[in-house]
């Protein structure tokens, strides 16, 4: 996986060489980069080849977040759906029928062997649909959903991780060279592997704060599903409790500010040994609090 990544980040700093001394945006080329890692490592393609999946998904996420606090009339709803609703039911098809073309190509290159359909992500997948145990069998529309969470769920959280941590170190210039020092001193010039990577403290503790500050999940709620006790609050059944993420009495009154050295000494530490509270990427949606 490594090498993959390497060959995109090598081919979008070639681009950006003739463009010294001009400003740029980074997000956008960011969202270029980890659409083209994505696509690499999960599903052996180019970028071109999932560009329309990753337009598509953003378009249904926006139109679906419009509407995630409008409320529906079960009845009416099945005769009558707004024009958002029906956007996105085409759009959903779309993404069906995108994701669809990319496995019906994988199954073009079957071997005839067991399991033969590849080890990447959408090799596992296809392997799954087509395993011969029906306990094990992955039904057709949840290899699409898979595919569908992979590439939108991957490529945005990796995306803003990295226009912050540009941003955050573009500002705090004494961590820009701090990293810039661990990286020469333990990857060289040379391209980066997983023992190397596994040593870059300094780095891990940049990541770890600029999730902190800017999480892709700025904001966790979660359902109680049975009368549950919380310190000294009685929680109802069906109270949809809402998950601060900058709580100053977890990380103290500097909890607004940029300290990747509160990370020193590992997440236990910096939370307080309670590192469940730390959650940038989110805990699983379907965990309830009971």
């Amino acid at each position: 996986m490594i090498p993959a990544v390497v060959v995109s980040v090598e081919t979008m700093l070639e681009k950006w060489k003739g463009r010294e001394g001009k400003e740029m945006e980074v997000f956008q080329e960011f969202t270029l980069l980890t659409s083209e890692v994505i696509s690499r490592t999960a599903f052996s393609s180019s970028y071109l080849e999932g560009e329309k999946i990753f337009d598509l998904l953003t378009k249904l996420s926006l139109i679906a977040s419009r509407n995630v606090f409008k409320t529906r009339l079960p009845i009416i709803s099945r005769f009558w759906k707004s024009s958002d609703e029906i956007e996105l039911d085409k759009l959903a098809k779309m993404i069906y029928d995108s994701v669809m073309k990319i496995v019906k190509k994988r199954e073009e290159i079957v071997t005839g062997e067991v399991d033969s359909f590849g080890n990447d992500f959408l090799g596992l997948l296809v392997n799954s649909y087509h395993d011969l145990d029906e306990n094990k069998k992955l039904s057709i529309q949840d290899l699409v959903d898979e595919s569908k969470t992979f590439y939108f769920a991957g490529q945005e959280t990796t995306n803003s991780l990295l226009a912050w941590t540009i941003l955050l170190l573009a500002v705090h210039t004494d961590w820009q060279e701090k990293a810039r020092r661990e990286v020469i001193e333990i990857i060289g010039k040379g391209n980066p592997n997983s023992e190397g990577i596994a040593k870059l403290k300094t780095i891990t503790m940049i990541i770890n704060e600029t999730l902190r500050l800017y999480p892709p999940a700025t904001g966790t709620i979660r359902k109680v599903e049975r009368e549950v006790r919380l310190g000294k609050l009685v929680l109802p059944i069906d109270l949809e409790v809402n998950i601060r993420i900058h709580d100053p009495d977890l990380w103290g009154d500097d909890v607004h500010l940029f300290k990747p050295e509160r990370f020193a000494e590992g997440i236990s530490k910096a939370t307080n040994y309670n590192a469940a509270a730390f959650f940038p990427l989110d805990w699983d949606h379907d965990l309830v609090l009971e």
